[in-house]
């Protein structure tokens, strides 16, 4: 007898091959048997008509403090999501030396728009090395597995000091001891270093993130670790300018030390390449003999804009200044009264001097009218130019800053606007079609966990299977390459070789769906973090099980109260026993 049968369902099993009808039986963590399943299960699941497909790895997260107080880590555990992989971008929480604790959160607070009284709030601070960090993880059951990298910004400051929190250049020693921080993490358990080189990347005083302006040295210097313990992935978000020869070092560095180096590739102001010569350069350097991947949005990189939240189009204004502290019935009020709004829309934008480097992106916030758009319930993330807010203000013979007052102000002030402010330069996603095909890009940059007031991407593996899958107007794709994509390329990017496929003796990671049923609900702010801390949350209909290493975790979208979920240490195979028997 087994554990638990999932009958009778549509078995896509992650590694690309066509869907077919079957059982899955489980025992245990693991997978028992993937086909004609004749013994019965203790737990019995009828899957008929539903997708039995493998638990969603999602490898650019930002859980690092969450990850440290939350069990059920929503949204990511609402949207099929059995395994995160956070400490992305070159931020996190280790090292951490005690008088830096206060300068990590507003490091964490101006990148990640994670409210900053919430990390105060929320974390312990029981750990100094990173190695103690990872055993504090360990410490706490969840609904997922998580994993991490070693974060660049906490390594810099923690060897450098005010030096390497301003991005001075570091000495050989600096390196060096680098390096060696980084080497403890891995053999710790990290499954890789991460950084940032992208000015749109700044702490909540405005400063840099550090490693930003970091050499070649440096960043090859500190990469090496990962050749001396045999594993790792060095991940980055970088402006790509043309004169830091990006793609030259990362290939350099992936070749001497055998390991994947990864990028969020990005169609992006603030960066020099256009996409195709990011995939292009890419290319060449792999056809050298390096290990490169493309970190790639299933869409447009979309600010979510509501009064509440992190940012509107009129967040520039003198007027707003004035009520920006107030309590939110105060702010309601003055929202809606006649005179405050036309001052609001009248008045123009100011833009502060410090604030030069990221001037285009402000002014497509605060005056971007053509990439703006209406939300509503069955929001198309794919919109086309007549939903633009330019559009429909002309249509209705209307200023566009009084359109998108008003649309704001819809539900008594709960309206939204998106502003794909990345990745939607041609007005649709078919370049994003494309590299869904490609060896070398792997589906990321969801960001659970943070961007809390600005968006909730968090939610793509459910828009993969709404969108991507099933209603994209523009061209589809397969179903089992969507799964694949999401399951067993993620996990494999990182050597999680025990998961992400429907295979006996894998992780018994499933989740079990109604294609029918699979919808994005709408989002809304949630103010339920640690010090009343404000998110943007999403929920998914269709996702009828999920189970994570054996257990049910979520049962029609509702949590079951189990925490199977692990801290993940290096690498993971399946068992040599478990594979033999599976011969």
């Amino acid at each position: 007898m087994h554990d638990i049968v999932i009958r009778g369902g549509t078995i896509v099993d992650g590694n690309g091959g066509a869907p077919f009808t079957g059982d899955v039986a489980i025992n245990g963590q693991r997978i028992a048997a993937v086909g004609d399943v004749t013994a019965e299960g203790r737990t019995e699941i009828d899957a008929r008509g539903r997708i039995i497909a493998p638990g969603f790895v999602d490898i650019h997260t930002h859980y690092d403090g969450q990850a440290t107080w939350d069990p059920e880590m929503a949204p990511s555990s609402w949207h099929g999501v059995t395994t995160v992989i956070m400490g992305n971008c070159g931020v996190g929480f280790a090292p951490a030396r005690p008088d830096r604790h206060d300068w990590l959160i507003g490091l964490m607070e101006g990148v990640e728009d994670i409210p900053g009284t919430a990390l105060a709030e929320g974390m312990s601070w029981n750990w100094e090395t990173f190695p103690e960090y990872m055993d504090a993880l360990e410490e706490l059951p969840r609904t997922v597995d998580v994993a991490t990298h070693v974060p660049h910004g906490a390594v810099r400051a923690y060897v450098m000091g005010e030096r390497g929190a301003a991005n001075e250049a570091p000495t050989a020693d600096d390196i060096e001891k680098m390096s060696a921080i980084v080497e403890d993490g891995l053999r710790a358990g990290a499954l890789g270093f991460s950084t940032s080189r992208t000015v749109l990347h700044k702490s909540i005083d405005g400063e840099l993130v550090p490693g930003t302006t970091a050499t070649k040295d440096e960043l090859i210097g500190i990469g090496r670790a990962m050749g001396r313990v045999g594993h790792g992935v060095f991940e980055m978000a970088s402006d790509l300018k043309r004169e830091w020869n990006e793609f030259e070092w990362m290939g350099e560095l992936s070749r001497e030390t055998g390991m994947p180096v990864t990028f969020a590739a990005l169609q992006s102001i603030a960066k020099d390449l256009p996409l195709d010569e990011q995939i292009g350069a890419m290319a060449a350097e792999n056809a050298g003999g390096a290990h490169i991947v493309a970190q790639i949005a299933l869409r447009g990189n979309g600010i979510l804009m509501t009064w509440r939240g992190t940012v509107n189009p009129f967040r520039l204004k003198p007027a707003w200044a004035e009520i920006e502290e107030l309590p939110w019935e105060a702010q309601l009020a003055k929202l809606k009264d006649t005179a405050f709004r036309r001052r609001l829309i009248e008045e123009p934008a100011v833009y502060s001097e410090d604030q030069t480097d990221i001037l285009p992106v402000l002014m497509v916030i605060t005056e971007g009218w053509p990439m703006q758009y209406r939300m509503g319930d069955g929001f198309d993330y794919e919109p086309a130019p007549a939903q633009s807010i330019a559009a429909l203000a002309e249509a209705a013979g209307q200023h566009p800053a009084e359109y998108a007052y008003d649309l704001l102000m819809q539900d008594d002030g709960t309206g939204f606007i998106y502003l794909p402010i990345l990745n939607y330069a041609d007005g649709n996603l078919d370049f994003v079609r494309d590299l869904l095909r490609r060896d070398d890009c792997v589906i990321s940059l969801s960001d659970g966990g943070a961007h809390c007031g600005t968006i909730c991407d968090a939610a793509s593996p459910t828009f993969l299977l709404e969108h991507w899958v099933k209603n994209r107007e523009r061209g589809t794709i397969p179903l089992e390459l969507a799964i694949q994509r999401q399951c067993r390329d993620t996990a494999r990017l990182y050597a999680l070789d025990d998961r992400g496929t429907l295979e006996p003796g894998m992780l018994a990671d499933v989740n079990v769906i109604d294609m029918d049923a699979i919808k994005l609900g709408k989002p809304w702010l949630a103010f339920d973090l640690p010090a009343g801390g404000k998110r943007l949350l999403q929920r998914a209909d269709g996702y009828m099980y999920t189970i994570k290493r054996g257990e049910l975790t979520f049962e029609d979208g509702s949590p079951t109260g189990k925490r199977p979920g692990q801290l993940i240490r290096g690498p993971q195979d399946v068992p040599e026993s478990m594979r033999m028997a599976a011969e």
